[in-house]
């Protein structure tokens, strides 16, 4: 997703103290910022991955994809003709990954040793977020132009089915047992996927929960937690669909992440809220951290609760006129970087 007006963003800007000082819990988890590291170079981003046991984070850069070294921040590689990039998801045990590319309408499969195109599959209209499902071996990816989703077998590179989804799709989690569920943006709703038979078997509305975005969650309990731009995060059931509990959240909310115990959403108003899971029926309040404006996706280290959020230094853009009557602020050329965020004194 990319920021879509002026006004979201001095909403953003004038909020986020507010915000922060009334989420701050101080026997919280002591997430802090303990690094900033500059990338450069120009554009935008949106998704990103970790690639915890390659010690690799991918960054979705609009036209490319940067690698970076996960332990020293380093660039260490980069993948080219991505145009529109989203997300890139990683198949280990099969030595590829994939990246949407949501102007192309299709998928770049690359070797994860090489960072080598080795194959392109056309998808459909402007794939956004993607994901592996392990249950079905299949890519997912969640088309916002023609409001579905296409099944890419992970080992043939081939595309094996589309599911209608009934609205525009956000952000997708599996529940590694042939489930797979999906934001409705449009439509303020949950749709639940057979990843086996390939149809949407439910439809859950969200509540309070507006524009859905970013979602994440944990198998365990079988609980989702969802983002949502109404400055919501709504937990879910993932059984039935029920709505468990909701909590406030930042403004422009575009990744939520779980990490042992804890949900965390980040927003681009600068603002990661943290709340924890006392048992699959109770949640609390356990820190908002300050972070920067800009920094609304997220990944998680899994391997040791790193947490990255992409953002750069912005130029503000005009009042709306007739001829752009959605002006986007526009990244400064060479501040792009990524927050390192860690708990207590970790680094």
């Amino acid at each position: 997703m990319k920021y879509h007006s002026f006004l979201l963003l001095v909403f953003c800007v004038v909020t986020v103290s507010a915000v922060a000082a009334a989420g701050f819990v101080s026997s919280g988890p002591g997430y802090h910022i303990a690094k900033k590291t500059v990338l450069g170079g120009e554009g935008g981003w949106d998704y990103l991955y970790c690639d915890s046991a390659a010690r690799r984070i991918y960054l979705s850069r609009s036209t490319h994809v940067m690698v970076v070294d996960a332990d020293s921040y380093a660039i260490v590689g980069d993948i080219p003709n991505t145009p529109g990039v989203h997300g890139i998801a990683i198949v280990s045990d099969l030595n590829k990954g994939f990246i949407s590319n949501g102007r192309d309408n299709s998928v770049t499969i690359f070797d994860l040793k090489t960072l080598k195109e080795t194959g392109r599959v056309a998808v459909g209209k402007n794939p956004d977020a993607i994901m592996y499902d392990p249950a079905s071996k299949r890519i997912f990816t969640f088309n916002g132009g023609s409001q579905d989703t296409t099944a890419i077998d992970a080992s043939m590179g081939k595309v094996v089915g589309t599911v209608a989804l009934g609205g525009k799709p956000e952000f997708a989690v599996s529940d590694e047992k042939g489930h797979v569920y999906v934001n409705i943006e449009d439509k303020d709703e949950v749709a639940v996927v057979d990843t086996h038979a390939m149809k949407v078997i439910a439809h859950w509305p969200l509540g309070a929960g507006k524009h859905p975005t970013g979602m994440s969650m944990d198998p365990e309990s079988r609980r989702l937690f969802i983002g949502c731009r109404n400055g919501k995060l709504i937990i879910m059931n993932a059984d039935d669909g029920k709505i468990v509990t909701d909590f406030p959240i930042g403004a422009y909310v575009d990744a939520t992440v779980f990490e042992k115990g804890l949900v965390l959403a980040s927003c681009g108003d600068g603002t990661l809220t943290i709340v924890r899971e006392v048992s699959p029926d109770k949640f609390e309040l356990a820190q908002t951290v300050k972070t920067e404006i800009g920094a609304r996706t997220m990944a998680v280290d899994h391997s040791n609760g790193t947490i990255y959020l992409p953002t750069s230094d912005l130029i503000l853009p005009g009042a709306p006129t007739a001829e752009n009557p959605r002006p986007r602020p526009q990244p400064v050329p060479g501040t792009f970087r990524i927050l390192v965020v860690t708990r207590g004194g970790a680094s």
